[in-house]
């Protein structure tokens, strides 16, 4: 690979961004970071990983949440630092990777190798796309999309002083829906490979 690519990939529910981080970083031998991390997490930490997984990019419940300097009690506050914690040291170690989510984008800004891309779609291509996966209602795959997104949102905006979607936040924003997944895959392919030649 060279010099050190990091690759992080924010998208909304249904945008199939996940989907394409994936072959991204298949077809250049990367490394890939998802939800998955947890278990990496889990098992260092000595933890129970479906404890992880209740408070993975959650906002944090403000009621019952207290912090004092540094410290908190908030799970949700706990877990999202170990992930920050974990993808800052790969990075530290100069491995190239992609992500998705866990505000890498904020998290690695100061890396040289990152690349930052936020995944669109247009609405009507992600109810379908949300209701042929889990085969579900369109009415069910709207309300799913709106508490994903919103989750996603404040989580964000949570960790990140900038605002999730904004583009200023990101090297490229790219609706999936006009090229379709690997339609898409390649005019990122492209615009990393050319961003990698650039370093």
């Amino acid at each position: 690979m060279g010099k050190q690519t990091i690759i992080s990939i924010s998208r909304e529910y249904g945008s199939g961004g996940h989907e394409i981080g994936r072959k991204i970083a298949q077809a250049l031998g990367m490394k890939f970071y998802d939800r998955s991390l947890l278990d990496e997490i889990a098992t260092e930490k000595n933890m129970d990983v479906s404890v992880l997984q209740k408070y993975d990019e959650q906002p944090r419940n403000v009621i019952l949440s207290r912090r004092v300097g540094n410290h908190t009690n908030s799970p949700e506050e706990i877990i999202a630092q170990f992930q920050f914690d974990f993808i800052k040291k790969k990075a530290d170690e100069g491995e190239s990777f992609v992500i998705v989510g866990r505000c890498a984008e904020t998290v690695l800004k100061d890396f040289e190798g990152l690349i930052s891309i936020f995944i669109t779609g247009e609405r009507q291509h992600k109810i379908k796309r949300v209701m042929e996966h889990f085969e579900i209602s369109e009415k069910e795959a709207i309300l799913k999309m709106a508490r994903h997104d919103r989750k996603r949102k404040q989580y964000h905006n949570r960790h990140s002083d900038a605002k999730w979607g904004d583009s200023r936040l990101y090297d490229l924003c790219i609706n999936s829906s006009p090229l379709g997944i690997d339609g898409t895959i390649r005019v990122l392919e492209n615009y990393i490979n050319e961003r990698k030649s650039q370093t």
